[in-house]
């Protein structure tokens, strides 16, 4: 399944193509396989309250968000063969390195799911 994903703050197009790894393959594997992500692509993960960075090539930005999809944690530039937690999170999405932080996201947003 594809999403759009809007900020709730200003109806701000965030990410054009986000994909929900879904199946376990998907979820182990994540975005090892590839060798970077563009600025309109994000991964999101339901019910990972960590990730991890083994076997990966580039940095991230993770976004941990609550079961009303508002965003409890940012980690930003997440390294490779590093991990990341946010216990009460629901929902995780991983994006490229510095989007977080140029989209001016905060703790505290509000993030809009739509089908692509």
């Amino acid at each position: 399944m594809i999403y759009k994903i809007y900020t709730v703050k200003d109806d701000k197009l965030l990410i054009e193509k986000a994909l929900v790894a879904r199946t376990f393959f998907q979820r182990f594997l994540g975005l090892i396989p590839r060798k970077g992500i563009a600025s309109d692509e994000a991964l999101i993960f339901y019910n990972a309250v960590s990730i991890h960075m083994f076997f990966m090539r580039f940095p991230i930005d993770v976004v941990f968000l609550d079961p009303e999809d508002k965003i409890i944690k940012i980690v930003t530039g997440l390294k490779p063969w590093r991990l990341a937690n946010c216990f009460p999170a629901k929902v995780t999405i991983e994006m490229r390195a510095g989007k977080a932080e140029e989209s001016g996201l905060v703790v505290g947003d509000k993030l809009n799911f739509a089908r692509y």
